[in-house]
């Protein structure tokens, strides 16, 4: 980094620290499950003064007491993210690796993909073929039709079942209006330089006593994406295989893409406490490069994958009721289909290889919250509930050779066809109020998942037919020293039963050629919460340090060319190889997070974050037979974010006009495990570390009309988050229009 930037960071790292030192609540977020200390609610009949358990200020499904923080609707706004992904960047906690411009994929500690879990509107996402590490189905939610995003950091399988080792990602869409409205357009326009993004949405919206509707309809089409100049590699100044560039050294290869989306919301509120919602969520994006593999590494430039098809279809009823006393219940049954075709075209070989995938997912939750009892003549409030998903598999890949004019069908494509998969199971969560200044909290889940794919003798594919009961649970306390200053403990244990990407796959990625293992077993995970939250007058601060232990953690040990699976020449030519393991002993990953708002004078607010996270895990491959190559047992862990932060200043006027000015900064990571040394997505010698500055300003016009720009990466910094593939945005400007003419 230069001096300039090292700057940057040390202020930002300094403002931090020393809010820190007085310890900490989220910025931007009332602590989630409780009341602002400055608004103690009376308990009946004694008095004094009581900690309320339920918040009612915002929609949230986040657990209470727990490392969380939101991005509200003013924040999108403000930031024009590109993707659901990028709105989550400015998160603590939160770290965002790109595989490809039309990819993101969120770190939550340190952990991704399948060991994170993704709901839309309490609807489970994550499905049996989401990869062990970054993948880019979050980023097919479109951000235009998001309300809201709650990260809630840290495991939670106890309400929200396997996956949820690192975190929970809970996306809220954009409700129709609540009461009587003329049905009203809204005329959405964006574009940005960087990228050449040209966009829209049209939406409507309006409401009748009892009856609300909120739709439309949006695409844009996206370039090759412009970065700043190219990120060389620490250890020999050379430039890295990913990505290829243009000749002007600054355009990537590999990027660019196009997206159609669609999505109605029907809200019926046919009672007093009823309301019935009916919704489709439609997002198609087209010819999409794998940049990593556009082209791949040591090959030559025509060469490229790229996602022809990247498709997913969410519809779903959900029916619910408001009872006494602010019991709610919820009972959703959906179905979602995510669709993927894959294109590998190789013109030097007259080759061109196929994939094409598609899992329907069946799935029904219900939420009871929260049920009031009395224990010890103290307020206990229960949730409870269940929920399942069945998916369902449908896998292909063919060959076609152009010269011959000829098609050759694989007998099994990325995944077994026809294979099955369930998980779900029941939980109880309850919080108690042992004094007023003392809440405690615990509950607990029992699991189920299944696996099951039929052998394919031809391919060499073993059969799966794998069952797990899990059980798991959480406690916690919340004690409330002061009225300004809350410390909080919590103690969780989650799972992840191994998916059918796991159990069956075989694919390429970052580091190379990874193929299945039917014997894996589930992950497990033990994580250790330690935060503090404090607010006086405009001060808000937030910490958190957490400890997480990972027991038999699913991780990619090498293998030789003689160890590939049959009927796989993609194994044979790769550079290196990868089968998934159990690790035979425990991972590790600490960390600590921050986060501070500071209201200043003159409508002015500062507001900042830092996290810091740190991985190790047995060391995957074999020892040498050689005594005097270097071994070592334990390894850092795979793609663990860097030490990383932001900084923002925002200034408001009541008038609608608003500005602000944004720092995000990481450190160079250098920590790199096994498979990361031969990933062509970090560069040889680590990730350097970068700082960049955007501008932001915009104006609101009542509900008539927004406006927005974003001039981003003023200094027009080089720069590349951890294992992606593409460098981020040049200096450019982003703009967008909305308006709701009458």
């Amino acid at each position: 980094m230069s001096c300039r930037s090292r700057s940057l960071v040390l202020l930002s790292l300094g403002a931090l620290l020393g809010a820190l030192l007085g310890s900490g609540p989220a910025w931007g977020q009332a602590d989630a499950g409780t009341v602002a200390p400055e608004e103690p609610a009376p308990d009946a009949g004694t008095g004094r003064q009581e900690t309320l358990i339920t918040d009612t200020t915002r929609h949230t499904e986040a657990p209470l007491g727990r490392a969380s923080s939101t991005v509200d609707r003013a924040d999108l706004e403000r930031r024009l993210p590109r993707s659901a992904p990028d709105a989550l960047r400015w998160e603590p906690g939160v770290f965002v690796q790109q595989t490809a411009h039309a990819q993101g994929s969120a770190y939550v500690r340190g952990l991704t993909g399948q060991q994170t879990l993704a709901l839309f509107d309490g609807v489970r996402l994550n499905t049996s073929t989401w990869r062990q590490g970054p993948n880019q189905y979050f980023f097919t939610l479109d951000s235009r039709s998001l309300d809201s995003v709650e990260v809630l950091r840290g495991g939670a399988s106890t309400p929200y079942g396997s996956d949820a080792l690192g975190g929970v990602l809970l996306a809220h869409p954009i409700e129709p209006p609540t009461t009587r409205t003329p049905l009203r357009p809204t005329l959405q326009l964006r574009g940005a330089t960087a990228d050449q993004e040209r966009g829209g949405r049209l939406q409507v919206q309006g409401a009748t006593e009892r009856l609300g509707f909120i739709g439309g309809v949006g695409g844009r089409r996206v370039g090759l994406l412009e970065s700043g100049g190219l990120v060389l590699n620490p250890s020999d100044g050379k430039l890295p295989e990913v990505p290829r560039f243009a000749p002007d050294e600054r355009t990537q290869l590999g990027t660019g893409f196009d997206e159609l989306t669609a999505d109605g919301r029907l809200v019926w509120r046919f009672s007093e406490q009823d309301t019935l919602t009916a919704a489709a969520y439609l997002y198609r994006q087209y010819d999409a490069p794998r940049t990593d593999q556009c082209a791949p590494p040591f090959s030559r430039f025509d060469e490229c994958m790229r996602y022809d098809e990247q498709f997913r279809t969410l519809a779903y009823v959900a029916w619910e009721r408001t009872g006494p006393e602010g019991v709610s219940s919820r009972a959703t049954l959906s179905w979602q289909r995510q669709h993927e075709q894959r294109i590998f075209d190789r013109p030097a070989f007259a080759v061109i290889d196929r994939g094409t995938d598609d899992v329907d997912t069946f799935g029904t939750t219900v939420r009871i919250t929260p049920a009031i009892r009395t224990l010890a003549g103290r307020r206990l409030l229960l949730t409870f509930g269940g929920d399942g998903a069945l998916d369902l598999v449908s896998s292909s890949a063919l060959t076609r050779f152009l010269s011959l004019g000829a098609e050759l069908q694989r007998s099994r494509g990325q995944y077994l066809d026809g294979s099955r998969y369930f998980t779900g199971g029941a939980f109880v969560d309850g919080a108690w109020q042992v004094h007023p200044r003392l809440t405690v909290r615990a509950g607990t889940r029992l699991g189920l998942a299944l696996a099951r794919a039929s052998a394919d003798p031809e391919s060499g594919t073993q059969a799966v037919n794998g069952l797990w009961v899990p059980w798991v649970g959480h406690a916690g306390a919340e004690w409330r020293v002061t009225p300004a200053l809350t410390l909080l403990a919590h103690l969780d244990h989650s799972f992840r039963a191994p998916n059918l990407d796991d159990l069956t796959s075989r694919q390429q990625t970052g580091p190379g050629f990874q193929f299945e293992n039917a014997e894996l077993g589930p992950e497990r995970a033990t994580t250790l919460d330690l935060g503090a939250r404090m607010r006086s007058g405009p001060l808000s601060l937030e910490g958190w340090g957490f400890a997480t232990r990972i027991h038999g953690a699913i991780i990619r040990r090498p293998r030789d060319v003689g160890d590939c699976p049959p009927s796989t020449p993609q194994c044979g030519s790769s550079w290196s190889r990868f089968q998934l393991v159990n690790a035979a002993s425990d991972s590790v990953l600490y960390g600590l997070e921050g986060s501070a708002r500071l209201r200043l004078p003159a409508s002015l607010a500062l507001q900042t974050g830092v996290a810091w996270a740190w991985g190790e895990s047995p060391n995957p491959a074999e020892p040498p037979s050689n005594p005097a190559i270097p071994y070592a047992s334990r390894v850092p862990l795979s793609r663990v974010p860097p030490l990383n932060g932001t900084a923002e200043l925002l200034w408001s006027h009541p008038w609608g006009f608003s500005a602000s000015a944004g720092l995000r900064w990481a450190l160079m990571q250098e920590r790199l495990a096994v498979a990361d040394r031969s990933d062509a997505r970090i560069p040889i010698g680590g990730t350097p570390g970068y700082a960049v500055v955007d501008l932001r300003a915009s104006w609101r016009l009542g509900t008539r009309l927004v406006l927005a720009a974003v001039l981003e990466n003023v200094t027009d910094a080089a720069y590349r988050s951890h294992g992606s593939s593409v460098n981020g945005p040049g200096r450019g400007v982003i703009v967008s229009l909305e308006t709701t003419p009458f």
